[in-house]
């Protein structure tokens, strides 16, 4: 930084700004509640201290020099810069923001459909939703609060959003005119969907649950397969087969009758959805307020 740059007035700057603009120091004064001859003082100082003559005096006005217009764009600029940091930084003051890790059937079936709950207890806070399909390591994300589904040693001490509980499900339609379903041989039978394990996800699939159930697994290939949950859970309602439905996930579909849940197939597992505190050193408000409504919404406050 150069000896002239350290001595330039931020009031000068705002001065020279204004006059560029209008190209009249009277408009100028008029704008900053002054007078004509304080604002030509101040660019004259302005001009001396640069060296430079930034605007040419004409009939009735001004008009900028080459160097007056390369200093207006980059006052402009600047100001605008600091203007725009102005504004985001006080938005952040007023609003904190909330970054809530989780994948898509999660965020998609439990928590978009419980946020306008939050959001009118909580109006100030700002929530961002982050969704991932597969595994992934959420220590490495920009995220507050991360709800996982994972398995019992994965979870331990982390509280519990709902446990794992799937049952086989399908539309009313495909249930007409596949039915009934039984027991495990009829469902071995008819035709399945799938949530592809590409992402290396940790939920139950087909082979785990006939399996879990004591059954061979189905010798049919699946009937659709899916890398999206949500998409998968559209299929079954379109009565294209039968998908595993997860209890916490589905529970409104099943309510609605959009979805058919065979209860008497309802397997529960130690694996389930947790919540984790990224950071429980951070104690802002807008966390902590989460961190409660989201324990408080959940199976194991209900249980308790």
């Amino acid at each position: 930084m150069s000896l002239t740059s350290r001595h330039l007035s931020p009031n000068g700057l705002r001065i020279f700004e204004s006059a560029a603009r209008h190209l009249n120091f009277t408009a100028s004064a008029r704008e900053l509640r002054s007078t004509q001859s304080a604002v030509s003082q101040q660019i004259r100082l302005l001009e001396e201290q640069l060296g430079l003559t930034l605007f040419d005096r004409v009939y009735r006005g001004v008009q900028l020099t080459e160097p007056g217009r390369a200093l207006f764009e980059s006052v402009q600029e600047g100001f605008a810069t600091i203007e725009k940091t102005i504004a985001r930084l006080q938005q952040h003051h007023r609003n904190p923001q909330l970054n809530i890790l989780t994948d898509f059937s999660l965020a998609t079936y439990w928590l978009l459909p419980r946020l306008p709950d939050f959001r009118k207890q909580h109006p100030h806070i700002d929530v961002r939703i982050m969704t991932n399909q597969g595994v992934f390591d959420w220590r490495k994300q920009e995220a507050d609060v991360v709800i996982v589904f994972g398995d019992g040693r994965e979870l331990e001490g982390v509280p519990r959003l709902f446990n794992e509980e799937v049952l086989p499900m399908c539309g009313p339609g495909f249930l007409n005119e596949y039915g009934p379903i039984n027991d495990l041989e009829r469902l071995g039978n008819v035709p399945l969907l799938t949530l592809t394990a590409d992402q290396g996800q940790r939920w139950l699939d087909w082979p785990d649950y006939f399996e879990s159930l004591g059954a061979p697994p189905p010798m049919a290939p699946p009937e659709l397969t899916f890398n999206n949950y949500p998409l998968l859970v559209q299929a079954a309602i379109a009565g294209q087969g039968v998908a595993l439905g997860w209890r916490g996930l589905i529970d409104d579909l099943l309510e609605r009758r959009m979805l058919v849940g065979l209860e008497h197939l309802c397997l529960g597992t130690a694996s389930g959805y947790g919540i984790v505190d990224v950071n429980p050193e951070d104690l802002s408000p807008a966390k902590r307020d989460f961190l409660e409504w989201v324990l408080f919404n959940s199976d194991h406050s209900r249980d308790g």
